[in-house]
């Protein structure tokens, strides 16, 4: 008696659409044994059931129409998609300033611990002048700083 209850407790949480628009019929037989069923049972009394099927509800939807929910959940969507999107840029932007950052402080290491430096200029060797040598420094601590921020300790030198 009650797994039969139970079952139809069940099917009727899960149909809710279908318990909202049909009836509900509820008698007792000869052995005293309940039965509940859609249709009224033939010789027999029986009383209709109201029966209620819950939803979860959001804020604020409970007298939104079946539009106005989809429209709702479609901007949220839509609103999530967009955060997504916005950290994937900010991660990107990370990326290429820890990449940026560590290229500097190479750089940074290489101009303090030699006194001269090569480098290639139209297809010809050259070595930097003292002041093309502070100059390159100049740009390379500039640039450390930028892009080392808070989270890189601003450490340029190592």
């Amino acid at each position: 008696m009650n797994r039969k209850i139970l079952m139809f407790s069940i099917l009727m949480a899960a149909t809710p659409g279908l318990a909202a628009d049909s009836s509900v019929y509820k008698w007792t037989d000869d052995n005293g044994v309940t039965h509940f069923g859609d249709r009224q049972p033939t010789g027999k009394k029986a009383e209709q059931v109201n029966v209620r099927s819950v939803t979860s509800r959001t804020a604020g939807s409970e007298r939104a129409s079946p539009q106005e929910r989809l429209s709702q959940l479609e901007e949220q969507q839509q609103s999530a998609a967009e955060r997504k999107k916005e950290t994937a840029v900010e991660e990107a932007n990370r990326k290429q300033r820890e990449a940026n950052c560590e290229t500097a402080k190479a750089n940074l290491k290489v101009i303090s611990s030699n006194a001269r430096i090569r480098v290639e200029e139209n297809g010809e060797m050259r070595y930097l002048s003292p002041e093309e040598i502070e100059q390159q420094r100049q740009q390379f601590e500039d640039i450390a700083e930028e892009n080392c921020g808070p989270a890189q300790g601003n450490n340029t030198e190592q």
